[in-house]
């Protein structure tokens, strides 16, 4: 959810300038996965509320900087019981706390592969009325001039990817009970697709 530089002659750095990501999708593809598994069961859902704007600069992504919400009301399972559940006060208690927060202070271990930057990204994390700093994996593929062919619309397209682990006894979500049925290691899934129309 980092230094690359470009020089000309005489050595003048030569930077793209940077450029503002929207991941608010109006076409609602963009979504969270997670995973939960358990000795008796294994939790699958998902979550499509996804905000946020992310600053990206291909020729500096050591300078990427953004926040990323999800709204936790739309978190989803199949078992409606469940869902009431993992909605409810004793959980996310989303009628109070309805975002789920990471903010990016820095990117760090930075790969470039073409339009492709693989990192660490540093941030914190925010559920419920918890914030954490957490470091996790990203993978960023920069898309010049390929807004039109998604949105029909002139622009960039910023892709990011990752998946890491948070313990839910770290956000204090019924810390230490049900781990028969529900584990504490949540596995999410970003796949998210920001625009930058022109």
């Amino acid at each position: 959810m980092k230094q690359f530089c470009l020089f000309f002659f005489f050595a003048v750095p030569v930077f793209s300038s940077e450029t503002v990501f929207d991941f608010k999708d109006p076409k609602g593809v963009n979504n969270i996965i997670f995973q939960m598994d358990a000795p008796l069961e294994s939790i699958n859902g998902s979550g499509d509320g996804i905000d946020g704007k992310v600053s990206f600069n291909p020729d500096k992504p050591e300078a990427t900087k953004g926040t990323i919400y999800l709204k936790a009301s739309t978190l989803h399972v199949g078992n409606p019981v469940l869902k009431e559940h993992m909605h409810g006060s004793d959980w996310l208690n989303v009628s109070k706390f309805d975002s789920i927060k990471f903010q990016l202070s820095k990117l760090h271990k930075i790969k470039r592969s073409q339009n492709d930057f693989t990192a660490q990204a540093k941030g914190k994390m925010t559920i419920k009325n918890v914030t954490l700093e957490i470091d996790v994996p990203v993978k960023l593929t920069y898309l010049k001039g390929l807004l039109e062919k998604r949105n029909r619309v002139p622009g960039d397209l910023l892709i990011l990817r990752s998946k890491f682990i948070v313990k839910r006894s770290d956000f204090n979500i019924q810390k230490g009970q049900n781990l028969e049925k529900v584990a504490n290691d949540i596995e999410i899934s970003l796949n998210l697709a920001g625009s930058a129309p022109k």
